[in-house]
């Protein structure tokens, strides 16, 4: 699951349909037409992170966390959390405190 608002349904309607006019076998493939490798995600971040003026490097992980840490400060309660963290249990959560 990937929570995202309502707004984003027809960004990414119109991103299906032209994956799909361009023969994509894949939701997000590369310019030729492979998926993407977990190095070419950590290059791609760091280009927008590098962009944004961010002089840290920054991982994919590190997004996750600071999503989840986010979430958590919003006073989203655990239950809410748990299902998009992928986490067996809450207690998982508690590192995000």
């Amino acid at each position: 699951m990937v929570p995202f608002p309502e707004s984003f349904k027809e960004i990414l309607v119109m991103h299906v349909n032209d994956m799909k006019v361009s023969g994509a076998t894949h939701l997000f493939e590369s310019s030729w037409k492979k998926l993407y490798t977990d190095r070419g995600i950590r290059k791609i971040l760091q280009r927008y992170a590098t962009a944004a003026g961010l002089t840290k490097t920054i991982s994919p992980h590190k997004l996750r966390h600071f999503l989840f840490t986010w979430l958590k400060k919003q006073g989203l309660d655990d239950a809410m959390i748990q299902p998009y963290s992928g986490h067996a249990s809450r207690q998982s959560l508690e590192i995000y405190l």
